[in-house]
């Protein structure tokens, strides 16, 4: 096979005009022609340097469908959302699903599972998995360290997992949400040597100068990329571009191409931008992935130009996987494994005995993973707290999934729902069902048709009950992954209707059980404080007379 295109030379900064040839899946030879400047760009495909596939709903096969459309030919893959369900057997199930597609996943060892001992979780990862895993050729890194504190403070159990890594000269993720300083230092020299989670230039500067690699998010609730892109100016060689978490209906309309595609809008050079975006994750990974040189696995895309990238073709190892918007992967048979054992609840069960009205209130912040502890009143009826829709402070619950147990309850701001409940099995990290509404009977029914399902993200407002199933995992569809987002862009929309002014309602109440980011969080045990690492009282004050 050959193949002519304009030639986008990344490392030369050069672009000119040449024919690739392709034998058994990798480039053969590369001559340079006359120029041409009729025919379209090729360059390397993109790389997202890190995602959780698990939270596109989709199955890796899926995914990868998807993905391809857009130009992306490579994910650096951490499948610690479906070990936290199903341990062990839910990431080989995640290796073994992506083998079957044409397409380049590279899995982590997920290196805290459970993340957090403050909570329920299915599933463990522990160091002799760590060790198993690690020998693996399919495991290519440890995954994100989001034990900071045991970092910092050297656990030893955190500790044997970088050293399990560090034997067999694996490279190891960070997370290290606002650290600084002496932290940041302390975090960095035990090993992290990349960090997703930087939200202002000041505190990835910092890091960058300690010598980590920044990926720079941008995912469908986190949104990093305009506080950081300028630090692609002064170091192009230690940018990466991820989406960490991206929801089924923004896969189906664009991946790191828009990324690409928004740095060059902003003025950034072209060629820092396609290093980031398409060579960095190859060098800091190792990745068997094509960088357009000779002997290479031939994995490249062809595109109309180079400031929309909108893709005309995409291949790996020689294989065109998409074509013009339409992928050529074709569908698999795909399994189900879950791990969900709680039965339906009671309007009751939801319900708080109140000891005045005045609560801690965890803040959704639209575009952030981080929610500050702030303070507000809520309604008490009959002695019980309720929400306070007028103030926007609604009630949240996180359901044990694993186990009957009673449900944790607390308030939080800015969903903005005037009626009804929204509801999820899809909550970081152990994937507990979470659910915000304004009365129990809604939060009830809502986490019904979840428990129902086993799994699914759902929404109930006055005569309308909706819900998307996710029975792989509770996390994930095993249906067509079109058919998965314009499903999930309906239940997105109810939302919406039902006064949610998040760009991603659904994508922020996953996030509001995931402990390991400040400040304020809620887990199946409790509401919990991500700063000290401790649970905090729901009421701020004494206990009204007569209450228990």
């Amino acid at each position: 096979m050959q193949i002519q295109g304009q030639l986008v030379d990344i490392p030369n900064r050069a672009i000119y005009t040449a024919s690739i040839s392709v034998i058994d899946g990798k480039i053969y030879n590369l001559k340079k022609s006359e120029p041409d400047t009729s025919l379209p760009y090729l360059m390397p495909g993109f790389i997202d340097a890190h995602v959780h596939v698990e939270s596109s709903m989709l199955v890796p096969s899926e995914f990868a469908r998807l993905a391809v459309v857009h130009g992306t030919v490579a994910t650096v893959s951490d499948p610690h959302e479906i070990a936290n369900v199903c341990g062990m057997k839910g990431v080989d199930y995640m290796i073994n699903n992506g083998k079957q597609v044409p397409f380049k996943f590279y899995f982590g060892a997920p290196s805290c599972v459970p993340a957090t001992p403050f909570e329920t979780a299915g599933g463990e990862i522990n160091t002799t998995d760590i060790e198993n895993l690690m020998s693996r050729p399919e495991i290519h890194y440890l995954a994100e360290m989001m034990n900071w504190p045991g970092t910092v403070n050297r656990d030893e159990l955190v500790m044997e997992k970088i050293r399990i890594s560090q034997k067999y000269g694996k490279p190891i993720d960070g997370h290290a949400p606002g650290l600084r300083g002496e932290l940041a230092e302390r975090y960095v020299s035990a090993g992290p040597s990349t960090d997703h989670e930087c939200f202002t230039a000041e505190e990835a500067m910092g890091k960058l100068k300690l010598g980590m690699k920044i990926a720079i998010r941008e995912g469908s609730a986190a949104k990093n990329f305009e506080a950081l892109i300028d630090l692609i100016d002064d170091y192009p060689e230690m940018i990466m571009f991820c989406s960490d978490d991206k929801h089924p209906d923004n896969l189906a309309v664009s991946h790191i191409n828009e990324l690409a595609a928004r740095a060059v809008a902003k003025g950034k050079d072209l060629f820092k931008v396609l290093q980031a975006a398409c060579l960095n994750p190859i060098t800091h990974y190792s990745m068997n992935v094509g960088q357009l040189r000779i002997g290479d696995p031939a994995d490249f895309i062809l595109v109309n130009d180079l400031k929309d990238f909108q893709v005309i073709g995409t291949y790996i190892d020689g294989q065109k996987v998409a074509e013009s918007g339409k992928t050529l992967i074709h569908p698999i048979k795909n399994d189900i494994i879950n791990n969900f054992h709680t039965t339906l609840k009671k309007p009751e069960d939801f319900q708080l005995k109140a000891n005045g009205p005045k609560v801690r209130v965890i803040e959704a912040l639209d575009g952030q993973l981080i929610t500050p502890e702030i303070k507000g009143e809520i309604l008490i009826k009959d002695g019980f707290a309720e929400s306070n829709p007028e103030e926007d402070i609604l009630k949240i619950t996180v359901v044990n999934r694993y186990q009957d147990a009673p449900p944790a309850v607390a308030f939080i701001k800015n969903f903005g729902l005037k009626t009804g409940a929204i509801s999820s099995s899809v909550g970081h990290d152990s994937h507990n069902v979470i659910a915000v509404g304004i009365d129990n009977e809604s939060i009830c029914k809502a986490v019904n048709l979840i428990i129902a399902a086993k799994g699914g993200v759902a929404a109930v407002t006055k005569g309308q009950e909706e819900i998307l199933p996710l029975p792989v995992g509770g996390i994930m569809s095993a249906s067509d992954g079109y058919e998965v987002a314009a499903a999930y862009t309906k239940i997105d929309a109810l939302a919406k209707e039902m006064g949610s002014t998040l760009n991603s309602p659904f994508m922020t109440l996953s996030f509001m059980a995931l402990l390991v980011i400040p400040d304020l969080k809620l887990s199946d045990k409790g509401l919990f404080n991500g700063q000290r690492f401790e649970f905090e009282e729901v009421f701020l004050e004494s206990p009204m007379p007569g209450a228990g």
